[in-house]
């Protein structure tokens, strides 16, 4: 990430996290995350309709409100392999078979070497920019202020 923001990486865990609720889906396959703004992709089968567009940006904004604790704990390759997806781990990210698994509260849990705020509200206010959707891949760009 050449532009990294650890404040839009920890938006991207409750982004996530709320796309994986609201609509069944499962974590971003791809993202590109930097300071000024950010896009994550999805696979998805349909377009989001600006209610649903409003109603995405207005979740995240209430658990970013919920100011939670971020922090992580260790585990062993083995168990995260059966808790978590794996398929997006970087290499650098297993250390002596140990994986590290960031918590953001209870609300979302994820193999990730990436930094991030301590509280929720370190991110900001989160602002959905654009959605849009082609063959299959739902993708959506936001930004914090």
């Amino acid at each position: 990430m050449k532009d990294y923001d650890h404040r839009m990486h920890t938006a991207e865990h409750i982004l996530n996290q709320t796309m994986m609720r609201m609509f069944g889906c499962n974590r971003a396959f791809s993202s590109h995350i930097e300071r000024k703004k950010s896009k994550c992709d999805y696979r998805f089968n349909r377009p989001l309709n600006s209610d649903e567009e409003k109603d995405l940006e207005s979740r995240v904004n209430e658990v970013i409100g919920w100011n939670l604790a971020v922090g992580h704990e260790m585990v062993t390759y083995d168990v995260a392999a059966e808790r978590y997806n794996l398929d997006r781990l970087p290499e650098e990210a297993i250390d002596e078979e140990h994986l590290r698994i960031v918590h953001v509260g209870e609300y979302d849990a994820c193999p990730c070497i990436g930094e991030h705020v301590n509280q929720t509200k370190e991110v900001g206010e989160f602002h959905l920019i654009s959605t849009s959707f082609c063959d299959g891949v739902l993708r959506v760009r936001f930004k914090l202020s």
